[in-house]
């Protein structure tokens, strides 16, 4: 049985391996998706005890949401399983515009609660900030849904510490989610020490750099999508980047685990993160992620992997 943890003040208990669903449905992300296969993802996740589900508006857009509304209502355990989705993207004319304020928020939350085929949704996030409201009084409208039960708790996501402050004025928000990897570690500075002294979870996106940390990459390999634009896969920045992975490598190898488990593992030890949202794909991708949770990290070793990427 997975030792549950607390997301956190937030009442939600979670494995604290999650899942991230821009890849179920998520058609205007990554191409030729099958939904099928989306929803095979879904079950397998459900079955093998991972029961907190990261989704969003933006995927798909609206699939994401449909097809984990579906998976529910297949599998009948809504009660077990805590779901995040996320609002802000507003369609204009074909064109996307970012809205933050209380009527579209409050709008929002009814459709996401409509698709997903759900009485309440357990975290809602504002997925980015616009540039017009006042974020306390965007997570204000929150706090409202929160308090009539349409949500149990409230996000907010690619936030900076001004906007994240702003957003907290009354002590409302609950989580942050925020892009955070060993290459990526600039919300070190201000986010995370803001989250642990207000008792905010922080949940990282991209916890992989894009598949860098799972060191399946060397210096010949060729990227045809976005990574080719990536400064992480770029020139000397890559080769370098790759030298810490091969160190990385080495310390997984003498564990003998795998890499990915080594990361997920030293993400947990950091302040006020209680849980991951790894995505996949494909079922098999679901049940590897699994085994992170026996991973125990010495002192040494979480101070070591620090060094390799400070």
């Amino acid at each position: 049985m997975v030792k549950q943890v607390q997301i956190g003040q937030t009442g939600l208990y979670v494995n604290p391996i999650g899942l991230g669903t821009n890849a179920v449905g998520g058609h205007n992300i990554y191409p030729n998706l099958s939904e099928e296969m989306g929803k095979e993802v879904v079950r397998t996740a459900i079955n093998y005890g991972i029961n907190f589900l990261d989704t969003a508006f933006y995927y798909g857009p609206e699939r994401s949401e449909v097809l984990i509304g579906e998976v529910l209502k297949e599998k009948g355990n809504r009660q077990d399983i805590v779901i995040a989705t996320k609002g802000a993207h507003n369609f204009v004319d074909g064109k996307v515009e970012l809205n933050n304020s209380p009527t579209f928020l409050k709008e929002a939350v009814d459709k996401s609660l409509r698709r997903l085929q759900l009485d309440y949704i357990d975290l809602f996030y504002i997925h980015f900030p616009d540039e017009h409201t006042p974020k306390d009084e965007a997570v204000g409208a929150l706090q409202e849904l929160k308090v009539a039960g349409k949500i149990k708790a409230i996000g907010v996501s690619n936030f900076s510490i001004e906007q994240l402050k702003e957003a907290n004025k009354d002590g409302y928000v609950d989580v942050l989610q925020s892009e955070y990897n060993l290459f990526k570690r600039s919300a070190e500075k201000e986010l995370l020490p803001y989250t642990a002294a207000n008792n905010i979870s922080f949940v990282p996106y991209f916890p992989l750099a894009k598949g860098l940390l799972g060191g399946k990459y060397n210096i010949n390999t060729t990227f045809e999508d976005g990574r080719s634009k990536n400064p992480l896969f770029q020139g000397e920045d890559f080769a370098r980047n790759l030298q810490k992975v091969e160190l990385l490598r080495k310390i997984a190898e003498d564990k003998q685990i795998e890499m990915s488990h080594l990361v997920f593992a030293w993400y947990l030890t950091r302040p006020s993160i209680d849980a991951l949202i790894p995505g996949a794909k494909k079922p098999e991708q679901v049940i590897k992620n699994l085994p992170t949770l026996d991973v125990q990290l010495t002192q040494e070793e979480i101070d070591e992997i620090d060094l390799i990427f400070r």
